[in-house]
This record gives C-alpha cells, sequence and structure tokens, in this order.
C-alpha cells in the first residue's frame, strides 16, 4: 500500500515529479503511475490496488537493505473529487499527500489546448469557458448520488473549476490533517528542481538524493492566450488565489 499519494493537479507536472520522485533509491514507484483507485476504479476492489504495490514482505526486505522505504502513486485528479478523500482517509489514514499546484490561468489553457488536440474541444477557449458552468452543471451531484457514474463533461471541461484550489484541500483537509499535506508550484518545480525535490524527499522523510535534471514531460505547443481574456482570467482568480495563500500561509504568487 502507498505511504504517499500524488493527489495533483491536472496539467501541472505530476508526470515530472513522479518520475523524479522514482530517481531516489529509497522510493519505489508503483507499477503503474495513475491507478484512479479511489474514483473511477473504486469498485474492483482494495486487492485490486495492492497489486500495484511491493508486498509488505518485499517492502521489509528493501528497508533492511536500503533503510527508510517508500512507495507511492500519483493520480492528477483526485484533488478535484469530493468522493476520494472520504474513501483515501478510511483505507490510508496516515497517508502522505502531495498537491503540486500551477498558476490556474496557465493550468486552464494547458489543459483546453490537449482537449483541443485529442479532439475532445470544438469550441474557442473564450466559449468553452463561458460555457463551463453549463457543461458541468448537475453531474457532481450524480457522480455523489451513484458511486459508478464518472462524469466526462467534469474531466474534461472543468477548465477554471479545477483552478479553485483552496475549494478542493478544505474538502480534503476535513478529512487529513494539515501536516500530511506538502503543496507546491509548478513554477518551483521547472525553475529549481533540485531544491523542490529536497523538501519533497524531507517530507517523505528519505535522505535527500541528487536527481538528473529531465527533459520537460506532456510539454503542449500552442498559441498565446489573448490579453483581453488574460485580463478577465487574473480577476477571475485573484479572490480564491488569495483564499490559497491564507489556507496555507504562502503566497503563490500568481498575480499575473
Amino acid at each position: 500500500m502507498p505511504d504517499f499519494v500524488i493527489i495533483g493537479c491536472q496539467k501541472c507536472a505530476t508526470t515530472s515529479l513522479y518520475d523524479y520522485l522514482v530517481q531516489h533509491p529509497n522510493i519505489a514507484a508503483a507499477t503503474q503511475k495513475e491507478i484512479h483507485y479511489f474514483d473511477s476504479n473504486y469498485n474492483i476492489g482494495i486487492n485490486w490496488y495492492k497489486s500495484f504495490f511491493p508486498t509488505v514482505f518485499s517492502k521489509n526486505s528493501m528497508k533492511c537493505a536500503k533503510q527508510k522505504f517508500v512507495t507511492g502513486e500519483a493520480s492528477p485528479m483526485y484533488i478535484f473529487n469530493p468522493i476520494v478523500p472520504k474513501r483515501m482517509s478510511k483505507i490510508l489514514p496516515n497517508v502522505k499527500l502531495i498537491a503540486i499546484l500551477r498558476n490556474p490561468i496557465d493550468r486552464a489553457y494547458s489543459h483546453y489546448s490537449m482537449q483541443v488536440k485529442n479532439g475532445y474541444e470544438k469550441l474557442s477557449f473564450e466559449e468553452a469557458i463561458n460555457f463551463e458552468e453549463k457543461r458541468i452543471a448537475g453531474e457532481r451531484e450524480k457522480e455523489e448520488k451513484d458511486e459508478n457514474y464518472v462524469s466526462i463533461n467534469l474531466r474534461d471541461y472543468s477548465y477554471l473549476s479545477r483552478g479553485l484550489y483552496a475549494d478542493q484541500l478544505k474538502i480534503w483537509m476535513n478529512y487529513f490533517p494539515k501536516n500530511q499535506f506538502l503543496v507546491l508550484r509548478t513554477e518551483d518545480l521547472e525553475n529549481n528542481p533540485k531544491h523542490t525535490m529536497n523538501q519533497i524527499f524531507e517530507f517523505l522523510e528519505v535522505p535527500t538524493y541528487e536527481i538528473h535534471a529531465l527533459e520537460k514531460m506532456n510539454v503542449g505547443k500552442y498559441s498565446v492566450m489573448n490579453t483581453s481574456t488574460r485580463k478577465m482570467l487574473i480577476d477571475y482568480f485573484k479572490m480564491p488565489n488569495e483564499q490559497l495563500n491564507k489556507l496555507l500561509n504562502k503566497n503563490f504568487d500568481w498575480d499575473n
């Protein structure tokens, strides 16, 4: 079973973060990075989830050889699903939770551009964010009512909603204490990966380790956002970003 879970956020460099983590000799990767047990695969059962991680025997053997030893997974859509923390807290009450967050404007545009590239989005960015509320209306309630229901619209079209980080983390903090969270900025991982990774190693209680720089993963090439749209989104996210700063007592510095 995992000692840590990267809970999000989608389009915030979770792949790079996970690849950096598993360079460490005291950290073992799950056999699959994104398992999605606590959202879309919950009904398969706990034994299925356990099968992705080292057994207790192999973990203890590796601990003997390497001192502290941890394993974990990364399912970046967990953070956005309010059903997940309740489920996870019952099975993994002491798990360490890592969230890496990106400027919500850049995250939204990257998410949108990925959807266009994959053929799931036909609207302009401006149209898509204007129609977002209508597209996802009632979908969360359907998921909460029916545990087998997985909303495609929430997955595909929640461009701005996913950037309301404080609202999401508050739900998680109803189930886990603050000291089980480490919340990072994507921008810091990109600009100073060694320092950022050493923060994580300290959080996971493994020795510091000299990571090897990676090429940027899943980088999309897309047109520049309209200046007027960006200005509008700066205003839109101003209050939610301030709420995040207050919640975590940390300045995320996303004012542009």
